[in-house]
């Protein structure tokens, strides 16, 4: 085992141009706990697909966060898998959605993707105790705090585009449109992008991650859908994704990534899957009063619930 002294040489050197990238690409397929860089790249094309400065954003807020970890001497294994660049990624999408494409939003998106890798080093050493990890906190709680104080500042405030409700009422009958429109925009809702043909491409990405990873990401979509139907969700939000992105990701948390792949876990997935949905319209309820943002707080919760109890469920048993 290396020493102290050699252990802190490595992580002193400066990293190589072709690591810092492949980092930075496997960062954005973190968002869907994928560490594959093939996977990153196919979603960042989605990203960009999205438009330029989705793409744009995306792009810097993981850069920043990845060097961010490289500067302040993060263990090298986790940057390399991407660990420190998600969440600055999310960042980044999240703030050019919500305060529009100005000078201001690229300091923003920059300090905000440094605050991402500080807080998930303090989120990190907190949960440690837990078994639990981050997840994505570290972008709720950077973004939250920065879209909900951007009123305050008129240089930073522009009072566009507007937000996106899941509050709205209207119809509840889903057509096939909806069903086929919803299905793939729960999976690009991940990065708060509504395009259908979007979320295709980042399940192409997940299916290069392997069969389960894009098995549950297709379940978590499917009872996402349901759940959100059988609750009375209106079709409009259902077809945009809005209700069944948390379940996407809990989906492929926990059924592929954080247990091992038994059919005891699989329903422990998949239920949570549909409890997210409601907890998605509950947290939303709770942030609007005071403008906050459901951002991807209901799969953070139910994950950090499902995966606190493990250790006293005999019949869920955690991946190697």
């Amino acid at each position: 085992m290396p020493s102290a002294e050699a252990r802190q040489h490595q992580r002193s050197k400066a990293p190589q141009p072709l690591a810092y990238l492949l980092a930075s690409v496997r960062g954005v397929g973190q968002v869907d706990l994928q560490p594959g860089a093939w996977t990153g790249a196919v979603i960042l094309l989605g990203l960009w697909a999205a438009g330029w400065e989705t793409g744009l954003f995306a792009t810097l807020g993981t850069l920043i966060s990845t060097a961010t970890a490289y500067a302040l001497g993060v263990d090298r294994s986790g940057i390399a898998l991407g660990l420190q660049g998600y969440c600055g990624c999310l960042t980044g999408i999240a703030l050019v959605s919500s305060l529009g494409h100005h000078p201001a939003t690229y300091v923003l998106a920059v300090i905000g993707a440094i605050m991402c890798t500080l807080l998930m080093a303090a989120l990190t050493t907190l949960l440690a105790p837990y078994g639990l990890t981050a997840l994505t906190a570290p972008f709720c709680l950077v973004s939250g705090v920065m879209v909900l104080g951007a009123p305050s500042f008129g240089r930073i405030w522009h009072g566009d585009p507007a937000p996106v409700s899941s509050t709205t009422s209207g119809d509840t009958a889903l057509s096939w449109d909806d069903l086929w429109h919803g299905f793939f925009t729960n999976v690009s809702q991940v990065f708060l992008v509504d395009d259908w043909y979007v979320g295709l491409i980042m399940l192409v990405g997940l299916a290069l991650a392997g069969v389960r990873v894009v098995l549950f990401a297709v379940a978590g979509s499917a009872v996402g859908i349901f759940a959100a139907w059988a609750l009375g969700a209106p079709a409009e939000l259902i077809a945009n994704g809005i209700y069944g992105y948390n379940a996407v990701l809990v989906a492929i948390a926990v059924g592929a990534v954080l247990l091992a792949g038994t059919v005891w876990n699989a329903v422990y997935a998949l239920f949570g899957a549909a409890a997210t949905t409601g907890l998605t319209a509950s947290l939303t309820s709770l942030f609007k009063p005071f403008g906050g943002h459901t951002f991807t707080w209901p799969f953070i919760l139910t994950t950090w619930v499902l995966m606190a109890a493990v250790p006293l469920l005999p019949r869920f048993r955690p991946s190697d």
